[in-house]
Parts: structure tokens; sequence; C-alpha cells
């Protein structure tokens, strides 16, 4: 049985959010991949080189060949940054309302409606074959991928194996690693350009490697399951496919926002006094590729703003600081027009924008905490 996508990793908005891509990204269309840090560049090991001679045993065992095997194997290496990310992975919860800052950002929402219409011919044929709606398939690229920037460059034999080795979820990533391995057998790619990110997801749409084995289609017909080359035709079409055999039905939306005189059934509400959602067995379909509600809204919510559907209506509540969204983007700005690198003006109160209120706090004699208030607010009005 596949793995649901949710054991992978916690990086699953890799937004292009790897989501879950997590690694360096892909450079635009006819440009050359961003370089790999060197914390993701093969290391030596000892102990991983003991690992791989004795997986190279029971891969033989299990039918691989050694020139497979020499193959797969050259130039891989231990890769310190995976076992870095694996750790330092932790569980966290993020507002429904700062995941749709991200997830449906304006630019995310403008940049798929222009990853639509250029490849609309394509996305009507998966959608004739499958039964998914183009936009639903688009906007999972979208999330996972931002429409094949961010796909990842990290050697997929070399995470997989490094992370099998580390031990924390060993048996899990040895599973990934055999998958890898079955797909370099089949001739669906070579194990140079098996690349993904720093946890082996693949593709435009972030495939592991046993969802790959398990649900990637050849749709172009050249005889090679492709979702790892600039067309994204094979990984659209495996995205659907994927749905379809999880319970998509085909003529039925995903949900959508609840209107306060409307009633329906299976109304959700993520974040306590934030909009509310009626769903359907299509959003359970995309919690498999994801089990997260907020995943499935930020999908449906893309699909439907890709297709020229309008802005959720409902507004959120303060956050926990008493400000608004419009309060942290005004903060935001603030910061940046005093000299701080806050990276984009989105309301979300990441890493970045806390480094630089501390920066400020700092500057100015205040307590350091790194905490958005209203009384900062007004100190940078």
């Amino acid at each position: 049985m596949a793995i649901n996508r949710r054991q992978f990793g916690a990086a699953a908005l890799a937004f292009g959010v790897a989501g879950c891509s997590g690694g360096p990204s892909t450079g635009p269309q006819g440009t050359a991949p961003s370089p790999l840090p060197d914390d993701l560049r093969p290391a030596r090991n000892a102990g991983y080189a003991s690992w791989v001679a004795k997986f190279r045993s029971r891969a033989r065992a299990q039918g691989f060949s050694d020139a497979l095997l020499d193959s797969a194997f050259r130039g891989a290496g231990y890769l310190p940054g995976a076992v870095t990310r694996d750790r330092n992975q932790t569980e966290f919860t993020r507002t429904l309302e700062d995941y749709l800052s991200i997830a449906v950002s304006d630019e995310r929402v403008s940049k798929g409606r222009a990853a639509f219409a250029r490849h609309r011919t394509t996305l009507a044929a998966v959608e004739r074959k499958y039964g998914v709606p183009a936009q639903i398939v688009t906007a999972i690229w979208g999330l996972e991928s931002f429409y094949g920037e961010r796909r990842g460059n990290v050697p997929v034999i070399s995470a997989t194996s490094t992370l099998a080795y580390d031990g924390r979820r060993g048996q899990f990533f040895e599973s990934q690693l055999i998958a890898a391995l079955k797909i370099l057998a089949r001739g669906d790619v070579t194990a140079r350009a098996m690349t993904g990110s720093w946890a082996g997801a693949m593709g435009h749409t972030q495939f592991i490697p046993t969802s790959y084995l398990a649900y990637a289609v050849d749709f172009t017909g050249d005889g090679r399951r492709d979702i790892w080359s600039e067309d994204p035709s094979d990984s659209l079409a495996s995205t659907a496919a994927y749905l379809s055999r999880n319970g998509w039905q085909s003529g039925l939306n995903w949900g959508g926002e609840v209107e306060a005189t409307t009633p329906a059934t299976g109304v959700i509400q993520p974040q306590p006094g934030g909009p509310r959602f009626y769903t359907t067995g299509n959003f359970r379909a995309i919690k498999r590729y994801n089990n997260s509600d907020s995943y499935a809204i930020g999908v449906g919510h893309l699909a439907d703003r890709i297709a020229g559907g309008p802005p959720l209506r409902a507004g959120f509540p303060p956050d926990r600081y008493g400000l608004t969204k419009d309060d942290r983007i005004a903060l935001q700005q603030g910061l940046t027009a005093n000299g701080f690198d806050i990276g984009h003006a989105d309301g979300v109160i990441g890493p970045k924008t806390r480094e630089a209120i501390s920066a400020f706090q700092n500057r100015k004699g205040l307590p350091v905490t790194g905490d958005p208030s209203l009384a900062l607010l007004r100190q940078l009005s």
C-alpha cells in the first residue's frame, strides 16, 4: 500500500511552501538550477559508507544487479544537511490565515492563472482522462513546487540513503531508497537526473518514490514516466491519477466557504472566529495527498482563485498580539522603511520579521522579545 505523503515530512507546504521541495529551487524555465548549499553536498562519513555496503548486500538479495547499484551510488554520499533538516522539523501550528496568506498569495494566484493558460491543452486532456478539474491539479502544482520553479535538485539516492542510515525513520527511508532503485531499473530516469527535495520528494508535484511507483503515469507516451523534466505533463497527469485512485468524484466540487445564511453539512472552521467551509468527499481525496485541513483548503481555494473566483468573504480575528493582517503588513512595511530586511510584507510573522523586530528593539533600547505588538506598530508608523 502506498504511504500517504503526509508521513514523508513536515515540510509539506513547500510553497515552492515544499513544500515540500525543501532544497534549492530549480531556476525559471530555461535557466540553470540554484547551486546546492554545502551541507547538502556529499561529505565523508565512515558509518554511512559501512551502511551502504551492507545495504547493497540486502539490495542484491532483492534482485538488484551490481551494475544498477554501481550506477545508482556513483557520486552519492552522506548529506549532513538532510539529517539536520530532518531532525529539526518541529511540529508547529500555523493559523489558517497565515497559511492561506502564503498558499493563496496574489503572486501564487497570478502565476497559477498564467501556468493554467500556458498548459491549458494538457490540463484539459488530463481532466478528460481522470475526471479531476484542471484548476485542482494546477493548484497542487502551485503549492508543491510553485508551478515547477522549486522542484529541488538534491540527488534522491543520496537523500534517501542518508536518512535511512541516520535511523530516525530508517525503515521508512530505506523503503523509499528501494523504490528509487526500482524507478532506475525501469529506466524512467537516470540516477544523475533523479533529483528532488532533501527528503527525496521529486518532480513538479513532489512525489515520494513509493507514490511514484504506485501512481505515476506516462501521459506523453514517450515510454518514460518523467516527472523531472521542464515539461510538467507527466507530473500533472500523475497527480490527477493519484486523486482519481484515492476517491476523487468527477463532477463534485471540493467544498467552499459557507455563507452565514447557508446551511451546509460537513462544515469545518479550522481557525476560531475565521471563515467556515463546507466539505465534500473530494476534500477528503485532497487530504490523501496531504492529510491536513489547511492544505486541502489551500488547494481548493487556490483552485477557485485560479479559475477566477473571489477571495474569501469572511475575515479572520486579530492574532494573539491583537493585530489584524493589515496591522501585521503595516508593521512589516514600517520595519522595511527603517532599513530592516523582512522579505515580502505578507502579514505572516516569520523568522525574518522576528529578527527585524529584535534588531529594531535593540536599536531603540527596548526589551528584545522579537514579538510584534500594537505599541511597536505605533512606533513604526
